[in-house]
């Protein structure tokens, strides 16, 4: 029997292979250092300016509106130029951007520039979890914990490479100059094995299509899980700095514990998703990040806290790549297009998400609003399993 024909507006593409799996690896820890370079720059960004936290999550919210503007506009253009372009144009706008976060000394200067941040930061997500999505199912075999997990290992380098040249006494602008090398140096190594497309059938897959049922409630667990990432990487340091009387230029290794703990339990995610199941992994996981959280508002010293914030990492590492797993083995829409749909709902919460704590903890304390979130991870542990049920 003959091989059936494609549609004259398909253009296939041959399946990837290696190089564009350890691109993929490389466009992770990219988003992941850009990200986390931010958070031990929050206090000094906050004392140069001169605000309260009320006015800082205000400023944390233009981050969150530049990437929730770009995300899904970049399904769009993935489609039509290719994750390649995207990738590229998007890194490059990063390592211009990421220096002006240490130096703006203005209200809106600062606006302006974490509303850059955020978009392009936002551009590179959307981005390389479609590319990665492609890449997973050419080989054949789970890879998004792994991929995931070089997403952490960048939040490790990050925010504990920032802190610890902040406590050598390098300047924040030299620090963020020294992220940016780093950014050039991975994009033109992985260049090569970037996908020169954006959907694998060019003609099989509508450009933009409403997401529905499941999608959007697995968007809504990822927003509650990227809440808890969002509230320590742009939170954690102010936290510890007030609650428990850390060092400012220390109080970013609160972050990088978090980083630390999510790297190691997403490199070995996925035997542990083939060991327990994502259903289990989803429940554990929950209930552990929520204790995390617990931990660190009631510890009763600084290394407790700490701890608290480990166990976070370590609860939250394979609940998204479970969620996306699913998102991908859906029905209801395209899997390409449910993957971008629950990224852009999903990083609201690392992006838009903190600027609400913010407001909770001018009204009341950053205790209370940290208490909000371990609820929120509650839910997506008691929630999940009740949904797979059903579907």
């Amino acid at each position: 029997m003959s091989a059936t024909p494609a549609a004259p507006n398909q253009t296939h593409h041959a399946l990837s292979g290696t190089r564009e799996q350890w691109a993929t690896r490389a466009v992770f820890l990219v988003a992941g250092l850009a990200m986390a370079a931010w958070a031990p720059l929050v206090p000094f960004a906050k004392a140069r300016v001169g605000v309260e936290d009320g006015a800082l999550g205000l400023l944390l919210l233009c981050l969150g509106l530049g990437s929730i503007v770009a995300m899904p506009i970049t399904g769009v253009l993935a489609s039509r130029f290719g994750c390649r372009a995207i990738i590229v144009a998007s890194t490059i706008a990063v390592a211009i951007v990421v220096p002006f976060l240490a130096v703006v000394d203005t209200v809106p200067g600062l606006a302006i520039a974490l509303a850059l941040f955020g978009a392009s930061v936002g551009t590179v997500d959307v981005a390389m979890n479609i590319q990665a999505v492609m890449v997973e199912k050419d080989s054949g075999r789970n890879m998004m914990s792994g991929f995931h997990g070089l997403f952490s290992l960048g939040g490790i380098v990050g925010a504990g490479g920032v802190s610890l040249l902040l406590g050598f006494g390098v300047s924040p602008l030299t620090a963020t100059l020294a992220i940016s090398a780093m950014l050039a140096v991975l994009l033109v190594y992985s260049f090569s094995g970037l996908l020169p497309y954006g959907n694998r059938e060019a003609g099989d897959t509508p450009l933009f299509v409403v997401p529905k049922g499941i999608v959007i409630f697995i968007g809504l667990l990822c927003f509650l899980v990227f809440l808890g990432e969002g509230a320590i990487l742009d939170w954690s340091a102010l936290f510890l700095i007030g609650t428990h009387q850390v060092d400012p230029v220390q109080a970013g290794f609160g972050y990088t514990t978090f980083a630390i703990a999510m790297t190691l339990g997403r490199l070995t995610g996925d035997k542990i998703v083939k060991a327990l199941g994502g259903s289990k992994v989803v429940v554990i996981g929950g209930l552990l990040a929520a204790a995390g959280f617990f931990l660190a508002v009631f510890a009763p010293a600084q290394p407790l806290a700490f701890a608290g914030f480990l166990l976070v990492g370590l609860g939250a590492s394979n609940i998204v790549p479970v969620l996306f797993t699913a998102a991908g083995n859906q029905t209801r829409m395209p899997a390409s297009l449910a993957i971008a749909a629950i990224t852009t709902l999903g990083y609201a919460g690392i992006l838009a998400g903190p600027a609400a704590i913010g407001f909770i903890a001018q009204r009341w304390t950053l205790n209370t609003a940290f208490i909000l979130v371990a609820v929120g991870l509650v839910f997506v542990a008691v929630s999940w399993p009740l949904t797979t049920r059903r579907h």
